[in-house]
């Protein structure tokens, strides 16, 4: 039987804002993705017409002219600064001020249907939720809930991560991860908790059909007691032997890249 444990990786800076992850539970009422950093951030909230400020570094400039072109024939203000002050560790020279995504209900992320939805159980690295960002917009997927409690905050890092795939993923920040897989149930999801102590293998289960959330617990810790008690199954990703587990976002995409691939075979 194999495990999914997933391994933590180093976080960005921005996780450790105001000291704690207190800044996801402000972006629940305020949006999500005022602050970016990065080519594919800025360029996709360019794409979705966000950006209001755009902020380049002068050395820069020259590898970044096809994007501040874009920003002008926009109307977007840009700045041209000598040094770039930065949140993630490698900013690529630039930087945006953008109006905020707005965030959903959990009522609003299950319609339409069927809905395919990713539940984060308190992961805390932001490089981690943008990666499973991006793997749910490329599967397909309808939906993001993640925790606003100890929680990676939503902020530059993540959404480098993501390489501008927030711009095309609903995302509903909950107070309580048991309780959005509770409401998720009740609406008619089925949810799957990925566990390295599954009954069934995540290849094994009948996808073709029923609206699905995928639950994905945290580095390290796995899911939490209460939320994987509320899941309707506990499923495990088989792997050779000697592996005793997988990164937390590798883990959320090939079960998510699995509901993708059984559902389009018999689309």
């Amino acid at each position: 039987m194999s495990a999914i444990g997933p391994l933590p990786i180093p976080c960005g800076n921005d996780s450790m804002i105001s000291g704690s992850f207190s800044r996801t539970r402000l972006m629940a009422r305020a949006g999500i993705g005022a602050e970016l950093e990065g080519v594919h951030a800025v360029g996709a909230a360019l794409d979705a017409g966000r950006v209001e400020t755009l902020i380049v570094e002068a050395s820069r400039l020259g590898k970044l002219e096809g994007l501040v072109s874009r920003a002008r024939e926009q109307g977007v203000a840009v700045e041209i600064v000598e040094e770039l002050e930065a949140v993630t560790a490698v900013p690529q020279g630039v930087r945006a001020h953008a109006r905020p995504i707005r965030t959903v209900s959990l009522d609003e992320l299950t319609d339409p249907s069927p809905a395919a939805v990713v539940v984060l159980d308190h992961l805390q690295d932001p490089h981690n939720v943008g990666a499973v960002v991006r793997s749910a917009v490329a599967a397909g997927m309808t939906g993001l809930v993640v925790s606003d409690r100890r929680s990676a905050p939503l902020g530059p890092t993540a959404f480098k991560a993501a390489a501008g795939a927030f711009e095309r993923l609903r995302v509903c920040v909950h107070p309580s991860s048991a309780g959005a897989v509770a409401r998720l149930e009740q609406v008619g999801l089925w949810t799957i908790g990925l566990s390295a102590d599954g009954d069934i293998s995540i290849f094994d289960l009948d996808l073709l059909t029923e609206p699905v959330a995928v639950v994905v617990g945290g580095e390290g810790r796995g899911l939490g007691r209460l939320v994987g008690e509320r899941c309707d199954v506990l499923a495990h990703i088989p792997m050779a032997a000697g592996v005793e587990s997988l990164n937390a976002s590798v883990a959320a995409a090939l079960a998510m890249f699995e509901v993708a691939r059984v559902r389009s075979s018999f689309s």
